[in-house]
């Protein structure tokens, strides 16, 4: 068996081996001001930011990107310095790059608009909705939303309900409104 073959087989059947080669995509956690995140970072950017459970989300990036996944601090540590200080306010935009590859065709559409909503503001769903060319699709712009793989960079947290109710979050309704809430502090400064 060539070297190349059983490094494959050993990343793929061992849990604890460590290669020589980075993973394909970086996996970790972040504990911050709304809990706990759950992160993966592919070369591409960050691929998840999630609110799920750790193994939920091992899962899905397994399932959808079939590569070697394990730690990576070099590529895990901006991320969670960015998120530091987006938490403690000092950071409006986030400069990491993001990998909607986890997202349905549909999903990026909306989540890319998601993007471009400005820090410190809210939209609704029927604004987004309109925005994409689909008036009518609010339970489609919800459903989109609510599995958002890469929450808080891609700030879903910023939809509000038309009578300005907050409405869901993944991450429940307290995490949603302490998000608005370090936004809307900071873009007053």
């Amino acid at each position: 068996m060539a070297s190349a073959d059983l490094d494959a087989l050993l990343r793929a059947t061992s849990s604890t081996y460590r290669s020589e080669e980075p993973p394909d995509v970086a996996f970790g956690r972040y504990d911050g001001a709304v809990g706990r995140l759950i992160l993966a970072v592919t070369a591409r950017g960050v691929v998840a930011c999630s609110f799920d459970d750790e193994d939920v989300v091992y899962e899905q990036v397994s399932r959808q990107l079939g590569t070697f996944i394990g730690p990576d601090a070099a590529r895990l540590d901006p991320v969670r310095r960015e998120l530091d200080a987006y938490f403690s306010g000092r950071l409006r935009t986030f400069t990491t790059p993001v990998d909607l590859a986890l997202a349905s065709a549909f999903a990026r559409t909306v989540l890319q608009k998601m993007m471009a909503v400005p820090y410190g503001t809210t939209t609704t769903y029927g604004e987004i909705a309109e925005r994409i060319g689909r008036p009518r699709a609010l339970r489609a712009v919800g459903n989109a939303l609510a599995g958002n793989p890469v929450c808080v960079i891609v700030p879903c947290h910023r939809i509000v309900q038309s009578d300005g109710e907050l409405g869901g979050y993944a991450g429940g309704v307290a995490a949603k409104q302490h998000l608005l809430t370090v936004e809307s502090r900071s873009a007053r400064r």
